[in-house]
């Protein structure tokens, strides 16, 4: 117990999600935001190993909007990339954010795209 009390709220809330996550066997779909972009990657805890990946910052594509809207862009992307690899069902890693603004519109466009978690 010595070793959380110098933890931040962030790490232990990060922490908290994903001893909840772990035992599932699906893949994890983590979210990063930093203050302009947001990056999304699905990992194969088992294996260790990240299936897909779509960010904000990439020099391919340019999306425009607020950061929200460039939110449910990448998320948009990464829902084809994901129906490419025939992944049907997912669980969402908020890491340690909370499930508002960008991280539920990107929650929320996912489950348009039919992708269950």
């Amino acid at each position: 117990m010595s070793q959380v009390k110098h933890l931040t709220t962030k790490q232990r809330r990060k922490i908290t999600v994903r001893k909840k996550l772990r035992a599932t066997g699906r893949p994890r779909l983590t979210v990063f935001r930093s203050n302009q972009h947001i990056y999304l990657q699905l990992i194969d805890d088992e294996a260790g190993v990240s299936l897909v990946s779509a960010s904000s910052a990439t020099k391919e594509k340019k999306y425009t909007g607020t950061k929200t809207e460039k939110a449910t862009q990448v998320a948009q992307e990464l829902a084809q990339l994901i129906k490419k690899k025939k992944i049907n069902q997912i669980v969402f890693d908020r890491g340690p954010y909370k499930y508002h603004g960008r991280v539920k519109a990107v929650a929320e466009e996912l489950r348009k795209a039919g992708i269950d978690f």
